[in-house]
């Protein structure tokens, strides 16, 4: 019998013998190979990334220019936050308090003015330029991001390695780069966990179906060995070991106490519930850009802490929904950010950094809250397709800021400054590279190391520098 005829007999029994009979949606997304020694460099054990998509406009919120004309400055007045020195916007009063625990960086700056191509830079540290052409949906030669990396390269034993919450993003008929595994492959795709705040929701793929109690899933498994064994499958064949693996991790996870625990989130005390924030509507038809909020959010940063303290490796959570960028300000910009933005984000991404430092949690975990890019200096400038009215700001990579905290990154810390009109870097520039060598070198992995792709190809992690003066 011929090598395909092998494979093809297998993908036949799976149909019957595994866990897709069962309604698993997870033997895909399990398959760890890990093939690369990591060097210890930072200390955390996990990473929480928050991705601010469509662009937080850095004027109004953390790099204020108070002084600015008003064209630049915008409509909000800084106030004083926790952390000596820092203003941050008067709209973010809870997050104020915070700032002790989190450090600016606010020269972060590239070329790239696409959202989706932004986002893949960003998530990846990799040029969305490839022989001239832009990046901007979800490729198979595309590198992977941070979270799949990690999967490939420190895999957890009993739970998920990668979780995205709560869905895939999607823009201009794609969805976004950058969120997938790219080159290796979908066994190191991320686990999606839907919009945790939903009435009813349950985490996807990590429960039985009713009729299938866990005697009967031990039958099942049993099952698929032995049907292994009557096909003769080769044990040394590298994709049939690579699947022994991914079932092994799927039974596992699906028999995990610990993992079922991590996505209950129903089991939170009220008051902590409450503090990240409650959905105020059931109703999520109406986009925050149309001033309907972002209700999920709260819930879904409380979910990301339950998950990274149960010991998952890589969390990134999306502010938005689906087609919705919400950063994206190039109408109504500041009452958007004033009545269906910042509120939110104010309430939610406060408690997360209060709880985890609560917890002990801060010590070990790097939190990130990044865009793709910022916005114009002045309002009313268009440098996009999308452009911008008199009361918005467009698409601008060439300065803009991101928040870390944790994992020994230096509280109350500022790396970096812009010029006066928050619109180049005036000292210590940093791009994306820079912040993905950073990434993985908080998180012990050597930027330096190698991923190889399908073809055998090696790929350097990080193309930039690791920004070392960020950490204590």
């Amino acid at each position: 019998m011929s090598p395909g005829a092998i494979h093809l007999r297998r993908r036949d029994l799976l149909k019957v013998g595994s866990l897709g009979a069962i309604g698993l949606g997870l033997p895909d997304l399990l398959t760890r190979r890990a093939n690369a020694a990591v060097e210890s460099f930072g200390r955390a054990k996990s990473c929480l990334l928050m991705f601010l998509e469509g662009g937080p406009a850095q004027h109004d919120m953390w790099d204020m220019k108070p002084d600015a004309p008003r064209e630049v400055r915008g409509e909000f007045n800084p106030i004083a936050s926790s952390a000596p020195g820092i203003d941050v916007c008067e709209h973010l009063p809870l997050l104020a308090e915070q700032m002790h625990h989190v450090a600016l960086i606010r020269s972060v700056h590239h070329s790239i003015v696409d959202h989706n191509a932004g986002t893949y830079y960003a998530m990846t540290g990799r040029n969305p330029v490839v022989n001239g052409r832009l990046i901007v949906r979800d490729e198979p030669e595309n590198f992977p991001p941070f979270g799949a990396v990690l999967a490939k390269l420190r895999p957890s034993q009993r739970l998920p390695d990668f979780v995205h919450i709560p869905e895939i993003m999607f823009n201009n008929g794609y969805e976004i780069p950058g969120e997938r595994a790219g080159f290796l492959g979908p066994g190191y795709d991320p686990l999606l966990t839907g919009d945790p705040s939903a009435p009813g929701w349950r985490a996807p793929g990590l429960r039985l179906f009713r009729d299938c109690p866990l005697d009967r899933l031990d039958d099942r498994e049993q099952l698929l060995s032995r049907l292994d064994t009557l096909a003769g499958l080769a044990v040394d064949d590298a994709l049939l070991t690579g699947l022994g693996d991914q079932y092994a991790k799927a039974f596992s996870l699906l028999t995990s106490r610990e993992t079922r625990q991590a996505f209950e989130i129903d089991q939170e005390p009220e008051e902590v519930r409450i503090r990240y924030g409650l959905p105020d509507r059931v109703d999520r038809s109406v986009e925050a850009r149309k001033f309907g909020g972002l209700p999920h959010l709260g819930q879904s940063l409380l979910l990301a802490r339950r998950l990274i303290e149960a010991g998952v490796p890589l969390v990134t959570v999306c502010t938005g929904r689906r087609i919705d960028q919400t950063w994206d300000g190039h109408r109504e910009h500041f009452e958007l950010l004033r009545r269906s933005i910042l509120p939110y984000f104010d309430r939610a991404f406060s408690a997360l950094i209060a709880d985890l430092a609560d917890r002990g949690l801060l010590d070990e975990t790097l939190v990130v809250a990044m865009g793709e890019f910022g916005r114009t200096p002045r309002i009313g400038q268009v440098t996009s397709a999308a452009g911008a009215t008199d009361a918005g700001r467009d698409h601008w990579p060439h300065c803009y800021t991101i928040l870390m905290a944790g994992a020994g990154v230096k509280p109350g810390y500022v790396h970096g400054s812009s010029d006066r009109d928050a619109a180049y870097p005036d000292s210590q520039a940093v791009t994306p590279e820079d912040l993905a060598a950073t990434i993985y070198w908080s998180l012990g992995i050597d930027p330096r190391a190698q991923l190889d792709d399908p073809l055998g190809r090696p790929h350097v992690l990080a193309l930039g520098e690791p920004i070392l003066d960020l950490f204590a």
